[in-house]
């Protein structure tokens, strides 16, 4: 019995220390000001924020370039003692802008308005600004120029991961073949998030096509919303065990990275 109570104790000791040092919420659209002071940056220097923009996905949502990094930072940010910034939700759509409901941001508007975001999240004490990127192309360009940029000027540490390139070899271990844009992999990982955002009624083979190798075609718009890196791979499975064991492993593998860099970057005193 008494073994019993001291295990209770340190138990109940080991939560309430727990939850003073960890905010009541990890959004900083939900937190409030007074609770925000008391976590950046004594206790919080780590900020993940979420980027995207709305384009056709296949039969998925048009979001899935926002629903996939929010979800992806909603799930790892205890781990890494982060809080998320609201998702930026407009961006450089590029070749699929023409479809319905696609929203195309120039460059010129893109570029200083993620700068301020940025010089705003360092402003607020936040030394690791993690860009968890849901969409590629000219995006991806604008986000690590502008990133590595502000690191500079301002002190900061900035990382920029477009996941489902750095998680390729996951997709790979999981589906045993390559994704795509809308593809496989991608509709797996919006699959585990929301089923409900996943209409497979809609689905047709007809409505993937491969990208080009360089060099040999290009189109605008570009002819199907779901784009296959590889020919003949990559066609949406709607398998719903492999979509869960690839949501989880995709974000094991791209929170175990944000923390290995950032221990690296204590390490050099940067």
């Amino acid at each position: 019995m008494k073994n019993y109570l001291s295990t209770l104790l340190l138990t109940f000791i080991s939560s309430a220390l727990l939850a003073q040092n960890s905010p009541s919420t990890r959004e900083m659209d939900r937190i409030n000001w007074m609770e925000f002071a008391e976590f950046v940056p004594t206790k919080i220097t780590t900020v993940l924020l979420p980027t995207g923009t709305l384009e056709p996905h296949g039969v998925i949502n048009n979001g899935a370039d926002n629903t996939a990094p929010f979800a992806m930072a909603m799930d790892i940010a205890d781990n890494l003692n982060a809080l998320i910034a609201p998702t930026l939700n407009y961006g450089i759509t590029g070749s699929m802008a023409a479809f319905p409901g696609a929203f195309q941001i120039t460059e010129e508007a893109y570029r200083p308005f993620i700068r301020d975001i940025l010089k705003g999240l360092s402003k607020n004490g936040f030394k690791n600004i993690i860009i968890l990127n849901g969409h590629g192309g000219g995006q991806t360009k604008v986000l690590q120029e502008v990133a590595g940029e502000l690191a500079n000027e301002l002190g900061i540490r900035t990382l920029v991961i477009n996941w489902w390139s750095f998680a390729s070899d996951v997709t790979m271990e999981v589906f045993k073949e390559d994704g795509g844009h809308a593809g496989l992999n991608e509709t797996a990982y919006i699959q585990a998030i929301d089923p409900t955002l996943v209409h497979k009624e809609r689905y047709r083979a007809d409505l993937a096509t491969a990208y080009p190798e360089a060099g040999t075609w290009s189109a605008t718009p570009f002819p199907s919303s779901i784009g296959l890196y590889k020919p003949g791979q990559g066609y949406p499975n709607f398998d719903q065990a492999q979509a869960d064991e690839y949501f989880q492993k995709v974000n094991a593998k791209v929170s175990g990275f944000i923390q290995e860099v950032i221990n690296k970057w204590d390490m050099a005193g940067l």
